[in-house]
């Protein structure tokens, strides 16, 4: 469904009973709101569940950056304010874990909870150094020479070579991704420098990360869990950066316990 949020159009997919608590889920950057098809599947019977693609990505409108992760946030807001959505726990991965913290840290009050996967609050020089071979790389010949240095990134070997039809699935999501959302994104992240912040993040929060992510490694995970007091931290073994796809059930479960542990 489109609607009008934030001077843009946002697609979104509502799930659920009316009623339950709200639930929504982030995408990562190249990605849209159906890596998060299991998700939604799973959680659907108890929560009301809310995934968008996040603005440049999947149906939502691209416009020309650079974009920056409080204007992301205010999307979910403007998202939220539509929807008549006052309180929300939230999920994000990689770009969608950065929009989590930007709301934690500006908008506590409209969260019950957050769940950072295979994110990272800091943008240091080697990191930055990624982006900055691969916003011109985009510039000059679009998404295609990312489609499969990025599959590489995100799953495992085992889970390439055990799951053609997924990698298929999200090679056509990568390559269908707007070139102007993927450089207004990727000059977001650019922006990152959340980690002196974290202390100041009361809700409730966990840290999933998988094992073999070497995007957003376990180390910078552990950094996060170590600044939000009283948060989980959560490995997905075997995952790399996109865990919630590659191993849904362990994905699942340490959501399912984190969250059971709220009520």
């Amino acid at each position: 469904m489109q609607i009008s949020a934030n001077g843009i159009s946002l697609n979104y997919e509502v799930d659920g009973p009316d009623g339950a608590p709200w639930i929504t889920f982030s995408n990562s950057l190249a990605a849209d709101l159906t890596m998060w098809d299991v998700q939604a599947e799973h959680f659907k019977d108890r929560y009301r569940v809310l995934r968008y693609d996040t603005r440049g990505h999947g149906k939502s409108e691209p416009l020309q950056g650079p974009y920056t992760l409080d204007m992301l946030a205010d999307d979910v807001l403007a998202l939220w304010e539509n929807l008549e959505v006052t309180k929300s726990h939230f999920v994000g991965l990689s770009l969608g874990g950065m929009t989590a913290q930007c709301l934690a840290l500006n908008n506590p009050d409209r969260l019950h909870s957050m769940a950072v996967c295979d994110s990272r609050a800091d943008c240091p020089e080697g990191y930055r150094t990624n982006w900055h071979q691969r916003i011109p790389e985009v510039e000059k010949n679009g998404m295609e020479p990312l489609v499969e240095p990025t599959i590489q990134r995100w799953f495992t070997d085992d889970c390439r070579s055990a799951h053609p039809d997924m990698m298929d699935k999200v090679r056509n999501m990568i390559r269908s991704t707007s070139s102007l959302g993927y450089i207004g994104c990727a000059h977001a992240i650019l922006g990152l420098d959340y980690l002196s912040q974290l202390k100041d993040i009361s809700l409730p929060s966990v840290f999933i990360v998988g094992a073999q992510d070497g995007g957003t490694p376990p180390e910078a995970a552990q950094d996060m869990h170590k600044e939000v007091s009283g948060s989980q931290y959560a490995e997905i073994d075997p995952a790399a950066h996109v865990s919630n796809m590659e191993n849904p059930g362990a994905f699942n479960s340490v959501l399912d316990n984190f969250l059971s542990g709220l009520k």
